[in-house]
């Protein structure tokens, strides 16, 4: 959860290219990141894969006016409203964006290039059919930062309970990572999202680093097997919570658009 998914932001810089908020070299830039090229193949009309700024141009004339993120995990199918091959492409992938106005969606397919101490991550965005259906699971922005609120209470209750010190060299590099992302002036969303969804995600992304930490980091008392699948069972309900955040948060643009049709 500390990564931005790619889905994430292809949902975020999407829907301000919708609203007309960056240009489509703009969004295009930001959705790439630090990948070294994004593709989107399968898309009507073209017979191979095409780049991002035509991607995103085409799927607006077809008729797509929001992204959503879907974020699904296994038992979860966050965000996603079928067929089953698209549910089945994303879970595999565990992330994918769906458009909303059009029964188009998108799932990463991320592989690396290149000799060895030179590798580069490209990914092909396949386009599917979708069902035009409300997402599985995903809250309202208030429904999202109450749970929030809750869960970190939570997370630091089981923590404690559990005698796991998120702590240690690997620990601190990671915290030390996810401080110096905020001060460097990262923008936590694309612009056009309303502050709340923004201070949604924040937390999202805070919770689930804790989450990371303690899976990964987080030795204490929790040794044995018994110990370690109980830390599993605990941390799961908070880190679910964490995932259905961060979803609501990216689909705050299409959230707020229903509302002004009426939806």
């Amino acid at each position: 959860m500390l990564s931005e998914p790619r889905s994430g932001r292809l949902a975020a810089w999407g829907n301000a290219l919708l609203a007309g908020a960056v240009s489509p070299d703009e969004a295009a830039m930001a959705i790439v990141g630090e990948d070294a090229v994004h593709r989107v193949e399968g898309l009507p009309g073209e017979a191979g894969p095409v780049g991002l700024t035509l991607a995103l141009g085409r799927l607006r004339r077809l008729g797509v006016t929001g992204w959503r993120v879907a974020l699904p995990a296994p038992g979860h199918p966050l965000g996603l409203s079928g067929p089953p091959d698209f549910n089945a492409r994303a879970l595999e992938a565990e992330e994918a964006v769906v458009g909303f106005g059009a029964p188009y969606g998108l799932v990463p397919e991320v592989s690396e290039a290149g000799p060895a101490g030179d590798v580069h991550v490209e990914v092909v965005w396949r386009c599917l059919a979708v069902r035009e259906a409300p997402p599985a699971d995903v809250p309202s922005l208030g429904e999202a930062e109450r749970e929030l609120a809750e869960a970190l209470r939570d997370a630091t209750t089981v923590l404690t309970r559990l005698d796991v010190a998120a702590s240690g060299p690997a620990a601190e590099v990671a915290r030390e990572a996810y401080r110096a992302r905020a001060e460097v002036g990262r923008e936590v969303l694309a612009p056009g999202y309303p502050p709340r969804a923004v201070r949604v995600l924040e937390l999202a992304q805070r919770i689930g680093l804790l989450v990371d930490l303690a899976y990964d980091h987080g030795h204490g008392g929790a040794v044995s097997a018994s110990e370690m699948a109980a830390r599993g069972e605990a941390l799961r309900p908070v880190e679910r919570v964490a995932r259905r955040a961060q979803v609501a948060a990216y689909n705050a643009y299409v959230e707020e658009r229903e509302r002004e049709r009426g939806f």
